[in-house]
C-alpha cells in the first residue's frame, strides 16, 4: 500500500491542503511530527500568513490530521472540537 498523501486524508479538501502547504506541510510525514496542541500554532502561522484570523474549526481539522498521521482511525474533524475548546480553555494562551 503506498504511503497516504495529504489530499487523501479525511476531512483534508481543496482548501485544507491549500493551507497547509502554505504552512510548508508537503507530507503526512510531517504531520506525524506533530501534537494535537501544534494545531494551535499552525492555526495561529496560517493568520499571519494570510492577514487574517480563520475560523477556530481551522484547528479541528489540524487536530484531525495530526491525529490520522499518527495512525488514528480517521474521524469528522468536528469530533475534535470539544477537545479544542477544553485546550483552549485550560491554556488561555493557546
Amino acid at each position: 500500500m503506498p504511503p497516504l498523501k495529504l489530499a487523501d486524508m479525511a476531512n483534508v479538501g481543496p482548501a485544507t491542503l491549500g493551507d497547509l502547504k502554505l504552512l510548508g506541510i508537503h507530507r503526512v510525514a510531517q504531520l506525524a511530527r506533530l501534537q494535537p496542541s501544534d494545531a494551535f500554532v499552525l492555526w495561529r502561522k496560517l493568520g499571519r500568513l494570510t492577514g487574517g484570523l480563520h475560523d477556530p474549526c481551522v484547528i479541528d481539522v489540524f487536530m484531525s490530521v495530526i491525529s490520522q498521521a499518527h495512525g488514528n482511525k480517521p474521524c469528522p474533524w468536528w469530533h475534535f472540537t470539544k477537545q479544542r475548546k477544553a485546550m483552549m480553555a485550560a491554556h488561555k494562551r493557546l
